[in-house]
C-alpha cells in the first residue's frame, strides 16, 4: 500500500465528510498516526479497510460535536463560467442524494476504494452495495438530465 497515495485519498474522504480544509487535514493526520500506532489490522492484511474505518470514525466524532451541517456547499472556483455552473449543478445533484449514497460514490469513484473494502466500511453485502450504487447513479443521472445537463 502506497502511503502517500492513500494520504491524499483519505484527505479527500475527510474533506468530503467535513467540508473544512483544516479539519480534514487534522483528521487525516490523526488517522495515519493511529494507523501507524496499531499493528493489529496492519498485520492481518486489512490495512486499507482499517485506514478508512479510522478516518470514518474520526469524521463521525467531529460531525457529532458540530452543530452545523458538514455538507454545506462551497464554491471556490475561479475558472471559466461553464466550469462554475457545471460544478454547481453536479454538487446540487449530489447533495440531493442521501449521505450514504454520497459516501458510496465518493469511495467508489473518487477514491477508487475496492468494493470489498467499501462493504467492510459500510457493513453491507456486495449485492447490497451494488444495488445502492446503481440506485445512486440512476438518481444522479435523472437529476442531471432534468437540469438539461448532458
Amino acid at each position: 500500500m502506497d502511503i502517500e497515495e492513500q494520504y491524499d485519498k483519505i484527505y479527500r474522504y475527510c474533506y468530503f465528510k467535513l467540508s473544512n480544509q483544516q479539519l480534514a487535514e487534522d483528521i487525516t493526520q490523526e488517522t495515519f498516526l493511529r494507523f501507524l500506532e496499531s499493528n493489529t489490522y496492519y498485520e492481518k492484511g486489512k490495512k486499507l479497510r482499517y485506514l478508512y474505518t479510522i478516518a470514518h470514525n474520526l469524521c463521525v466524532d467531529i460531525y457529532r460535536s458540530k452543530t452545523e451541517d458538514p455538507l454545506t456547499e462551497e464554491l471556490r472556483s475561479e475558472d471559466k463560467e461553464n466550469e462554475i455552473l457545471t460544478s454547481i449543478v453536479i454538487k446540487d445533484a449530489l447533495h440531493r442524494l442521501t449521505r450514504e449514497e454520497q459516501e458510496i460514490l465518493l469511495l467508489r469513484y473518487v477514491n477508487e476504494v475496492p468494493v470489498s473494502v467499501i462493504c467492510g466500511i459500510l457493513k453491507v453485502s456486495r449485492f447490497s452495495l451494488y444495488r445502492k450504487t446503481t440506485k445512486a447513479l440512476k438518481q444522479l443521472q435523472d437529476m442531471l438530465r432534468r437540469e438539461d445537463f448532458r
